[in-house]
This record gives structure tokens, C-alpha cells and sequence, in this order.
């Protein structure tokens, strides 16, 4: 035990910027990790990371008591632990009979640590969290350590969570039914349920829609090996799809063309709290306009292209609003990645009725400009929502 505390010692006098310690002895320790990092803010403390297979626990300590901690962690749990100081990396490794091996090099781990922080800041799917889904998709190692390939992935899904996490975030909501429209092979519906039951803990009934039935087929089975009870896959058409339960959220992620909005529509017309869509493939508008007072928009193919999929998607916020929707567009993904970067994000709320007329006019008047006839303006003025 003195070789451990005297090794501890050394590391932490040494100001160790991070530390990990792993490589628990039994299956009965809670945590498989622990990270350990230098933080500031007004003044220097720690910030430790405890992860178990589904959750990370936070805890701050103050730099005086890190030695005590870090002792406490590894005298009778875990056989390593790795550190970092701004000049010299620490190995140390515990035998079976308690015996100390200590190894240090020269290293320059500034920005080694720097980095290390950074990639892990305000991430709600960390590194380390056993979640299966994203482990079967490629972005996680079994060990649960991103794939260096699929960190833009990992960025990416992280991003829509928490796009929904801030919303999710306002409300302490105990059970929610969550409709998943043209939820296609897309393993991000299960990351999604992952976020909800195990993360949020929130109790969740979700339900996959697409046309495929071999999609269907395959996702059911997926979810059963995940033992996700409360999420299951049916086989559907956005358009014609009948739910009569109370549904808290629609989720519609790359529906094409005009399917976004019967997604929206339905969604709109079952009262949701929250929608969440990307779309995708806007033709419509493309196909449709003609304008004599702006046609330089209309007389370059490409612009054309990209100013209808920009008007698509305004008409659909503006639409929400109209129907008391409080209504954001994001961008969800770096347009170096993906043109198709725009995230529709809408939450039901008590819009003063000015500013649902003053949207349902803009849309009008764009309407008139460019001769064009959206198809969610048509479904709810049918229906004599707006």
C-alpha cells in the first residue's frame, strides 16, 4: 500500500492535467472507468468522470484533494492508472499480489490534453458508455472509444441530441410517445431510445414508420436483441398513417420531397409538443416556380435548386407558426458535409395571434411572388387549421 500512495504521490505533486484509472478487479465495481481532469474556472479544480455501461457520473473536487481521491479509487478496485502532466505520461500497473510497477517518459501532453478535453466537452453520448447501438454502427469500439474514421459521425449524432435534449430539457416529462416517420436502417432511432430511457429515464413508447417491410422486418429484430420492450417498427405510408393514441413527438429525418409535410401535417393534426425534421429533396417548389419581378433567382438552374429548398423550408416554419408552433431552423450538420443541413425544430406554445397572421402572410406573399403551391399550406388550409 506505501509503493501505491508513493506513486500518487509523484503524480499528482506533478500536477497531472488528466488521469485515467481502469482495469477494475471484479465485476462487482461500479464504475469500468474513471477520468480525472484539470479544469479552471476563476480558479484551478478537478473534474471527475465515473462511467458505468449506460451513465457518466460528475463530480468536482478541489486540487488539495486529489490525492486522497485518487487513493481511494485504486487502493482496493483497479490494477491501472494512467496520467498526464504537462511534461512527463505515467503508467502505473498494480500486479495481483498488490505490487507497484511505475513508468514515466518525457512527453509533450499539453496539447494532448487540451485535445482530450475538448473532444469530450458537452457531449451527452460520451466516450465510454456501452451503447450498443453505436457500437453495431461503427462510431464506437466494444470498449466504447470513438472510431477515429467516424468522429464527424459521432459530432453529427451528438448534434441532433442534443438539438432535442434542450428542448426535452425545459419540461420534466416522466412518459412520452414519440412517432420516428421514414425511420429507414438509420441506427439513430435507437440511439435516440437509448437517450430517453437510459440517459433522461424517462419512460418512452416509440414507434418506427417506413415502407419497407424487410426494413421493418430487420429493425424489430434489432430491437429486440437491444431489449428496448418499448420501441417497435411498423410498416406504413406518411402519408395515409392513422394513430389515435396522444403522440408527444414526431421525429422525421430525411422524408422525401412532399412526405415532410404529411410528417408535419400529421404531426400538427395529432397536437404534438415537439417535432423535429430534416428535410430532404425538396422538388416541389423547384418544379413550380416562375417569378417576372425576381427571376434572376429562378434564371440559373443551381440557384434555383438551392433557393427553393431555403423557400421549402421557410414556408414549413412559417406554417408551423401559423398553427401555434414555436418554430427554429438549426443547422445540424457542417454544410461541408451535407447541403441538406437544415433541422426544423418546433415546440407547441401560445403564439400571440399578430404574429401567426404576420407568418401566414409572409407565406402568401411569397406564394403570389414566385407561383408556387405548397403542399402543407394546401393540407391545412383544406382542413381549416390556418
Amino acid at each position: 500500500m506505501e509503493d501505491i500512495i508513493k506513486s500518487i504521490n509523484a503524480i499528482c505533486e506533478d500536477k497531472a492535467v488528466k488521469i485515467v484509472i481502469s482495469n477494475k478487479k471484479n465485476k462487482e465495481v461500479k464504475y469500468n472507468k474513471i477520468v480525472i481532469s484539470l479544469k479552471e474556472n476563476k480558479k484551478e479544480y478537478y473534474q471527475i468522470e465515473k462511467y458505468t455501461d449506460k451513465q457518466v457520473f460528475h463530480e468536482n473536487i478541489q486540487v488539495e484533494d486529489l490525492k486522497d481521491k485518487v487513493f481511494d479509487f485504486v487502493k482496493e478496485d483497479y490494477k491501472q492508472l494512467s496520467a498526464w502532466s504537462e511534461n512527463i505520461t505515467y503508467d502505473m500497473k498494480i500486479s495481483k499480489k498488490g505490487k507497484v510497477f511505475l513508468g514515466k517518459k518525457k512527453s509533450d501532453n499539453a496539447k494532448v490534453a487540451d485535445r482530450g478535453h475538448n473532444k469530450e466537452k458537452n457531449y451527452i453520448l460520451k466516450e465510454g458508455m456501452q451503447i450498443q447501438p453505436l457500437i453495431d454502427l461503427g462510431v464506437f469500439t466494444k470498449e466504447g472509444k470513438v472510431v477515429n474514421s467516424k468522429y464527424d459521425k459521432y459530432k453529427q449524432i451528438n448534434r441532433f441530441i442534443e438539438i432535442i435534449d434542450d428542448e426535452i430539457k425545459k419540461n420534466n416529462y416522466e412518459e412520452l410517445t414519440i412517432l420516428d416517420f421514414g425511420c429507414g436502417k438509420s441506427y439513430l432511432t435507437f440511439v435516440l431510445y437509448y437517450y430517453f430511457v437510459e440517459i433522461k429515464k424517462i419512460n418512452v413508447k416509440m414507434i418506427g414508420l417506413d415502407l419497407k417491410e424487410d426494413v421493418i422486418t430487420k429493425c424489430n429484430e434489432i430491437a429486440k436483441k437491444y431489449e428496448f420492450e418499448n420501441l417497435h417498427f411498423e410498416l406504413g405510408d406518411i402519408n395515409g398513417f392513422k394513430y389515435n393514441n396522444k403522440v408527444d413527438m414526431v421525429i422525421t429525418l430525411h422524408a422525401c420531397d412532399t412526405a415532410t409535410d404529411y410528417a408535419l401535417y400529421n404531426a400538427i393534426k395529432w397536437k404534438a409538443k415537439m417535432i423535429f425534421s430534416v428535410p430532404c429533396c425538396q422538388h416541389e417548389f423547384n418544379h413550380q416556380m416562375k417569378s417576372n419581378s425576381l427571376d434572376i433567382l429562378t434564371k440559373y438552374g443551381i440557384i434555383q435548386e438551392r433557393v427553393a429548398a431555403l423557400m421549402t423550408d421557410s414556408v414549413r416554419g412559417n406554417l408551423l407558426e401559423c398553427v401555434g408552433y414555436k418554430t427554429q431552423l438549426l443547422e445540424f450538420i457542417d454544410i461541408a458535409h451535407s447541403p441538406k443541413n437544415i433541422l426544423i425544430r418546433a415546440s407547441k406554445s401560445n403564439l400571440a395571434k399578430d404574429k401567426k397572421e404576420k407568418s401566414l402572410k409572409q407565406v402568401e406573399a411569397l406564394m403570389n411572388e414566385f407561383n408556387f403551391k405548397p403542399t402543407l399550406y394546401n393540407l391545412l388550409k383544406d382542413d381549416k387549421l390556418i
